[in-house]
């Protein structure tokens, strides 16, 4: 990839990698440390970019994993002065809480990999990937009013899909879950 090629990719991915990071990590400063991150990790990648179908799913992926554990580093752990070397919780969640978070967005990844290749494309773009409505026009040729019924329906059946497993989950009966 030369040094143009890349500069493109910076100038069409940077605002998309920006608003998913500023999402996870609500931090203007720290969003914009991120994308900074992932553009020098993916320019030392160098050669290999070429070999990835989609340097931008890439990138997505790079700038989460990131931000992630960025908010773990930060937010687990805080080591104050009044207590010397003790390290604190400062998570409201316990490890059992965390656990089931990772299952329900393995879970939600997985129904979403299960949805008819026309939901998957455009909740993938919007939700994951973080693309407004007409970025998404532009990359689907779609009508933007169809595009919303699409995204909406798509919502909805991962919602409805979820909500069974929540129920299994915690063992409710399909009878008994009609009368909830």
């Amino acid at each position: 990839m030369t040094r143009a090629d890349f500069n493109d990719l910076v100038r069409q991915l940077n605002r998309n990698l920006y608003g998913y990071a500023f999402r996870i990590l609500r931090n203007q400063e720290e969003a914009e440390d991120a994308v900074q991150e992932v553009f020098i990790k993916l320019w030392n990648l160098g050669k290999k970019l070429d070999e990835y179908n989609s340097i931008g799913a890439l990138a997505t992926t790079m700038i989460k994993n990131f931000c992630i554990d960025k908010l773990r580093k930060k937010k687990h752990f805080l080591q104050t002065e009044d207590m010397g070397q003790d390290i604190i919780n400062i998570d409201n969640e316990s490890p059992h809480d965390l656990m089931e978070s990772r299952e329900s967005e393995d879970i939600i990844y997985h129904i979403i990999d299960q949805l008819p290749d026309i939901y998957k494309v455009v909740i993938r773009l919007r939700e994951i990937e973080g693309l407004s409505y007409e970025e998404i026009v532009d990359e689907t040729h779609q009508n933007i009013n169809t595009l919303r019924v699409t995204i909406s329906r798509a919502r909805k059946m991962i919602r409805e899909e979820f909500n069974k497993y929540q129920y299994e989950r915690r063992g409710i009966k399909e009878v008994d879950r009609k009368v909830l």
